[in-house]
């Protein structure tokens, strides 16, 4: 007879190479580099080749300076989209993009030639490509560094040739449906850099203005009770923009409003009546009185002396008039402000700006002329004071528009502009389909109907701001973008209207890019023989480029197409199933891309829309390296890895304002280790396990593995539909509790008896299974794949892989048979608390040493602890479970001593019948038939 076993080896203490300490900052790179050889990318495309298209289009960031926080948290919720699409089993490519365009880039350039205007065009274009090129080469880098996968060799750049080709195409299309004009608007405009801005490219700042009460002498007309004013009284007005003073026109009231005339020991003054005590108080008068009230409508018409130009100006009526601040009658300047415009237009005034593009006075008195606006706000104001004029001044800090790059105040200033007409209806032949009838406007504000929006507040958001916005001004005062293809006649002015001809600068810039605009004549860019109608032949070319929203704008036109294989059924553009973008794309690139899709093919460019928020610090404040307050991606995949952020990005509700530090950081470091470690337990006790011989049906599982299988099923339908919501935050709190809740705190360790003490066959051994998600934790997941046991046919990476279904992991069992299991589970939660009661009385030590006894419960709890007695002791941790009768008066207290018998040497549960096996005299009766099996496998073999 052999010798007896030695018991320590009987153990199934089995090992995984899956190390405790993640080592993600070292490991991660390695990983990816793995990936980048084995061209994972292609391969996932290739395993999905013929399932449904999935397709989000990538908004495309600004390839200048290093990544931050915000662009990583863009791109890693972009990535969930992607993968948790293509692992539920659709074809979803990832083309990412670069807008290489712009101020942003000429900004930069600038910088590095020490100014502007330091070589020529031509010469300054190859610098910035030269410039976008090295940083979007920066951005591929970090960006893969965060595990997303995509198209990373072949992106869209909107300086490709066949990009810019493609959007000064479509302003050709916008121009021959009837939608583009040039005119003479206000607009936003930047002095320092000298272009018109786009209202996305304003940010508002604080900013320090002069606030000054000024006085326009009456000089007589209006109608009614306003005929009969005096010329000794003085109309109010109030403005924070004195450099505008010298282009007013008109003095603004509305036609509802009463206007008050105040006799004060300071004069005469007219002023609305809702504002006579604000009066009062802004000029400490002791004396005042109220000598009439006339309605706003009887002023239109009346003569006002300007305060210092040799000029009178008219009352005119608004509806935008308020009484919040100020007097209640409004200052107009038509060539600073649209409103302003829009009256002036109603009233024939003029549209005075006479500024150059450095916000410079062209003409006026010799006091401000040649001096910029800023600079000659306190000479104006002491003007008014040298005339009489000034009521009162003081200093006022409010929110004003900024230059987005430069974060300088911008102005409004009246230019000539190219511009998409908002309200006008497509010529007829020249639309796709019936909305020829509509306006782009209206047009737009039908598709935004037509959007799933995500948060829902983001339709009326969008609908606003496009029922509201003015006319789009697409023409910008630089040169790196795409050129205006408009040409004008030398001889006559005339601009050229022959748009076969113009589409002839098409393929020049298919084969040189936009540069061709530069180094070419117009002789050469137009056929042989372009003429005028007056019949020279000799062009001229704008000089003004595109706005970069609208070159944004148009890449659904360049992107979603057949070449780019993004659509389906050869289909030459579809939309995108979604856009994803921070809050300002609201009237950016989400604005942009509708108005460039409704124009030139009438519907919206995204089926859905899903907005993200800003992040912030943890007292709540934007991040910038100037507070000191900015963590960068890059430094979190040093010092915690990118699965951390990724983790991060997971967690929180990133449809709102987010917040990171590093305590947040180290939260997350604890919820993952406790992840980690919940795989690698699954991961050890399934290290010899051979599916192809191990896997059990479901009818032999034992019934508490089936239930946990059911949880999961739950888990995975609950998981697959958050996903489709794009609720990454619920997928990962789900996970996380099922992780650290389910298995860890309850399955695992109820398991751990019988997968430490049962023979290695024993079938109820094998039935303990772990499933994982991989959109979020891409370099964990994929680690833990390479330590499965897999069957013939997995594929070699989990990205490969598909999600389960539900009916994947059901195992059948009965809804009665899933609420014992939940009962039981409350019954356990119970023992749980009296077992550390002995422990606190130090009745016990380790809970295997206790006797738990059930007493004082109904007939049909105690029936269920019967039906499943062989399962209390595990479920409880514990030795011995004794089940009293059902008690009449229900007061359950479970009872808790300690175990009878001894204690086994091998699993060290107690038991009478230890020392009953001769052969093995110190372990009890589950042990001795488990060391009978043992001992029978080691004979066969």
């Amino acid at each position: 007879m052999p010798q007896p076993l030695e018991l320590k080896k009987t153990l199934n203490l089995l090992k995984t190479d899956f190390p405790m300490k993640a080592g993600l900052p070292q490991n991660e790179p390695k990983q990816l580099a793995a990936w980048q050889e084995s061209r994972l990318y292609d391969r996932i495309l290739a395993a999905r080749k013929g399932r449904p298209l999935f397709v989000l289009h990538d908004g495309p960031p600004y390839p200048t300076g290093t990544i931050h926080l915000g662009t990583g948290l863009n791109k890693i919720v972009k990535d969930l989209i992607v993968k948790s699409r293509s692992m539920a089993g659709y074809y979803a490519p990832y083309v990412p993009g670069w807008d290489c365009h712009g101020l942003p880039i000429e900004t930069q350039v600038e910088k590095e030639l020490g100014g502007k205007g330091k070589v020529p065009p031509d010469e300054f274009r190859r610098k910035c490509r030269e410039f976008a090129t090295r940083y979007v080469d920066q951005h591929r880098r970090d960006f893969k560094r965060l595990g997303i996968l995509g198209r990373w060799e072949q992106p869209y750049l909107t300086m490709d040739f066949s990009y810019e080709a493609k959007t000064a195409e479509t302003f050709l299309d916008f121009m021959e449906k009837g939608y583009v004009y040039r005119g003479r608007k206000p607009v936003y405009w930047c002095i320092y850099d000298s272009t018109a801005l786009a209202e996305a490219e304003v940010e508002y700042e604080d900013h320090s203005s002069p606030s000054i009460w000024v006085a326009f002498d009456v000089i007589g007309g209006g109608t009614g009770s306003a005929a009969n004013l005096g010329r000794e009284i003085k109309a109010v007005i109030w403005t924070t923009t004195p450099w505008t003073l010298p282009h007013n026109r008109a003095l603004a009231f509305h036609p509802d409003f009463d206007y008050a005339v105040v006799d004060t020991e300071r004069g005469a003054f007219l002023i609305a009546a809702d504002r006579v005590d604000a009066l009062r108080s802004e000029f400490g008068l002791r004396e005042s009185r109220v000598r009439a009230t006339i309605k706003g409508r009887e002023f239109e018409g009346m003569k006002f002396q300007h305060p210092f130009l040799p000029i009178e100006v008219p009352g005119v009526l608004a509806d935008y008039v308020t009484l919040e601040q100020g007097s209640g009658i409004v200052h107009t300047a038509p060539g600073h402000g649209v409103e302003d415009f829009l009256t002036g237009q109603k009233y024939g005034l003029e549209t005075a700006a006479p500024l150059d593009d450095r916000g410079v006075y062209t003409e006026g008195l010799p006091e401000y002329k040649g001096k910029d606006v800023f600079t000659a706000n306190p000479i104006i104001v002491e003007l008014l004071r040298k005339r009489g004029a000034l009521l009162s001044a003081a200093d006022y800090t409010h929110s004003y528009p900024h230059c987005w790059r430069c974060h300088n105040p911008v102005i409004f200033r009246a230019t000539e502009q190219w511009f998409i007409q908002m309200d006008q209806v497509a010529r007829p032949g020249k639309s796709p389909g019936s909305a020829a009838t509509k306006s782009l406007r209206q047009e737009a504000l039908e598709e935004i109907r037509r959007v799933k929006w995500i948060p829902a507040w983001g339709q009326q958001r969008m609908h606003d701001m496009v029922s509201g916005r003015p006319d789009w001004c697409v023409s910008r005062q630089r040169f790196w973008g795409v050129p205006i293809i408009v040409f004008y006649c030398d001889a006559c002015g005339k601009q050229l209207r022959d748009f076969a001809a113009l589409r002839n600068v098409i393929r020049w810039f298919e084969k040189e890019g936009a540069d061709a605009w530069y180094r070419h004549s117009p002789e050469e860019l137009l056929p042989a023989g372009t003429k005028c109608s007056c019949g020279a032949a000799k062009w001229r070319k704008e000089n003004d480029i595109l706005d970069v929203w609208f070159d944004s704008g148009s890449s659904n036109l360049a992107v979603l197409t057949a070449k780019e294989g993004l659509t389906e059924n050869g289909a030459p553009w579809r939309p995108s199933d979604v856009y994803t973008e921070g809050p300002d794309q609201y009237r950016g690139w989400f604005q942009s891309s509708l108005l460039v899709a409704v124009g030139i093919k009438d519907q919206a460019p995204y089926k859905t829309v899903v907005g993200h928020g800003w992040t912030l610090d943890e007292q709540g404040r934007a991040m910038s390296k100037s507070l000191g307050n900015a963590i960068e991606p890059n430094e979190i995949c040093e010092r915690w890895g990118a699965d951390l952020l990724r983790l991060w990005v997971a967690s929180v509700e990133y449809q709102s304002d987010v917040r990171m530090s590093e305590r947040v950081m180290t939260q997350l470091s604890e919820a993952y280790r406790k992840i980690r470690n919940t795989f690698r337990f699954a991961l050890i006790n399934v290290s010899d396990f051979d599916p192809s011989r191990d896997a059990l049906p479901a009818g032999e599982m034992e019934e508490l593995d089936r239930w946990m299988l059911e949880r999961a099923a739950e888990l995975v339908k609950k998981c697959r539909d958050w996903c489709e919501a794009y609720e990454f935050h619920r997928v990962y709190h789900a996970i996380h509790d099922f992780c650290v809740v389910d298995l860890s705190a309850f399955y695992f360790d109820v398991l751990k008896d019988r997968l430490y003490t049962k023979a290695p066959r024993s079938k109820t051994r094998r039935s303990a299974l772990v499933r994982l998600l991989a959109p979020i934790l891409v370099f964990t997941a994929e680690e833990i794949w390479k330590h499965l046991p897999k069957q013939s046919g997995d594929p070699a990476s989990i990205h490969m892989s598909v999600f389960p279904n539900e009916s994947d992991l059901g195992t059948g069992l009965s809804p009665k048979q899933m609420v014992n299991w939940e009962r039981l589970l409350n019954l356990r939660r119970s023992v749980l608390i009296s077992l550390e009661e002995a422990r606190k009385h130090n009745d016990i030590s380790a809970s295997l040493e206790a006797k738990v006894r059930l007493t004082g419960a109904a007939k049909e709890d105690v029936e269920l602890w019967r039906a499943y007695k062989a399962w209390l002791p595990p479920l409880f941790i514990v030795s011995q479970v004794e089940i009293d009768e059902p008690s009449d008066i229900v007061a359950f207290n479970p009872g808790v001593s300690r175990a009878d018998g001894k204690k086994c040497e091998r699993c060290w549960n107690y038991s009478r019948h230890v020392g009953e096996n001769s052969r093995y005299p110190t372990i009890c009766e589950r042990c001795s038939e488990a060391l009978v099996e043992i001992e029978g496998e080691q004979v066969s073999v």
